[in-house]
């Protein structure tokens, strides 16, 4: 997490404590906008297409609740997309007597934009749903195509950028979709607790709305009606993290101080020597796809997976583990179990890029 970041919430919390938590609200309802005007910035969005939320799964469940589904309805999905928002497709399947038809992958991996048109023809879906980069591989699914295919043949399109945005320019207008989930906790190095969602004038024009709204998103005219928000704020609660919020804005003004064109520079090249590093080691990393992101899964044969990433962390090298769970279509196809996913990021050196292959190297 850069200084600025942790020193944004710092500064909140002991003006918090000095002055108090709605005081300090209301004093500092500008630095507070400057949150939605970072946000639009680092969209190429409106300040009023953002909301603040407590995770990337929160956001997408926000906009989930918001399409109104009827039995019979088309939901078309990836392969590849996220648990938890496979998870959650199937809730809304087994709760509103929906359809869930996934598109087929390409030979190189990544959706098949192609077999993706022809299932839009043919079920004519209520909503299209991808992961713009799967938590469990490298490659960057082609976001642009699908937002185009959508907006020809008017279905909602829900876009999760989680694992995309900080690390990869995110540019609404060209991807065309209607909402868009984040966190800040990752490529964006901002705090855990917090992410957002982005919702479009199309959206919002149409008068979408989260299943339960609070005094935050409407006002309540009368015994039995409310009048929405006009802008995304609609689809926030009315108790907010303030120190949080202020932490998010700083992660994004940092990321846009550096310039995500630079990062993304950056990130190709640290990650072209990881994986060059990793088949001179005689592994196998699972990345499929035309496009290739700062994750990094591979296999390691032989090796428990807990042990070995223990034995990184006491070399200092932090790494995780994806489980065939996580990605049950995508690892059952690839035929694994586990993989160690690595992800660089334009803070890390190339010295370190030859700390972690002769950590590795060590090992096995």
């Amino acid at each position: 997490m850069p200084a600025p970041v942790l020193e944004a919430m710092t500064s909140w919390l002991n003006a918090e404590a000095e002055t108090g938590g709605y005081e300090i609200a209301e004093l500092c309802a500008k630095e507070v906008a400057g949150f939605y005007e970072s946000g639009a910035r680092l969209l190429n969005a409106r300040p009023d297409n953002l909301a603040f939320t407590s995770s990337a799964t929160n956001a997408f469940a926000r906009a989930l609740s918001s399409i109104p589904f009827a039995p019979g309805d088309v939901i078309l999905i990836a392969n590849e997309d996220y648990i938890s928002n496979q998870i959650a497709f199937l809730s809304v399947q087994k709760r509103y007597g929906i359809k869930l038809v996934r598109a087929e992958s390409g030979k190189e991996g990544g959706v098949d934009v192609q077999d993706l048109e022809r299932k839009i023809i043919q079920y004519k879906p209520r909503l299209v749903s991808l992961s713009h980069v799967p938590t469990n591989s490298g490659l960057v699914q082609p976001a642009e195509a699908v937002g185009a295919l959508c907006r020809a043949h008017g279905c909602w399109y829900l876009l999760d950028a989680c694992q995309s945005v900080g690390q990869l320019p995110v540019d609404v207008q060209q991807l065309q979709c209607d909402f868009l989930t984040a966190t800040y906790r990752k490529f964006l190095r901002g705090p855990r607790g917090a992410g957002f969602l982005y919702v479009s004038d199309r959206a919002l024009k149409a008068g979408l709305e989260p299943l339960f709204v609070d005094m935050r998103g409407a006002a309540w005219k009368d015994a039995d009606h409310y009048e929405l928000r006009r802008d995304a704020r609609r689809f926030e609660d009315w108790e907010l993290p303030y120190a949080l919020v202020m932490g998010a804005r700083a992660a994004m003004d940092y990321a846009l101080d550096i310039g995500l064109d630079a990062i993304a520079l950056r990130n190709a090249g640290l990650c072209a020597r990881v994986r060059k590093g990793l088949v001179a080691l005689g592994l196998s990393p699972l990345d499929h796809g035309r496009n290739l992101s700062s994750i990094i899964t591979v296999t390691v044969p032989g090796w428990d997976p807990v042990k070995l990433k223990k034995a990184l962390l006491e070399r200092r090298i932090n790494t995780s583990i994806t489980y065939r769970e996580f990605a049950v279509i995508d690892f059952g196809k690839k035929n694994v179990d586990w993989a160690l996913r690595l992800s660089p990021h334009y803070f890390n050196t190339d010295e370190e890029v030859d700390q972690l292959l002769l950590a590795l190297k060590e090992i096995l």
